[in-house]
């Protein structure tokens, strides 16, 4: 199984991004899904995850109300929109999956794939 997470960049604090998050390799399955960041000289975090169905979501409430994750089954793809940016959310975004069939994951150390980063740079 491989991830591959995209659309980081540089945008001005208050403005939008939108990651995305491609599994590839078996993809006849389907996996639980999360993102998680990490700055510089700080340890990963937990932002966001999403059941396997798409049903069930949860924020960490550092993305609760500005950040939303989602998925497209057909697309074997993640998102995370990220909304009202702020410098301090500038870090790098991993995208993690895991054969979990119920409900969400949110310990880092419960997942069993993840992808290479990407980075978001917020400027004040």
């Amino acid at each position: 199984v491989q991830l591959q997470a995209s659309g980081g960049g540089l945008v001005q604090a208050g403005g939008s991004l939108r990651l995305s998050c491609e599994v590839s390799g078996r993809t006849s399955s389907r996996y639980a899904m999360g993102w998680f960041r990490q700055a510089p000289g700080k340890e990963r975090e937990f932002v966001a995850a999403i059941s396997l169905s798409g049903q069930s979501t949860y924020y960490a409430d550092l993305a609760k109300g500005r950040f939303t994750i989602s998925r497209d089954n057909a697309k074997n793809t993640v998102y995370l929109q990220m909304n009202s940016l702020k410098p301090e959310d500038t870090s790098v975004y991993y995208c993690a999956a895991d054969s979990f069939e119920y409900g969400v994951v949110l310990a880092a150390t419960e997942y069993a794939y993840w992808g290479q980063g990407t980075l978001v740079t917020v400027s004040s």
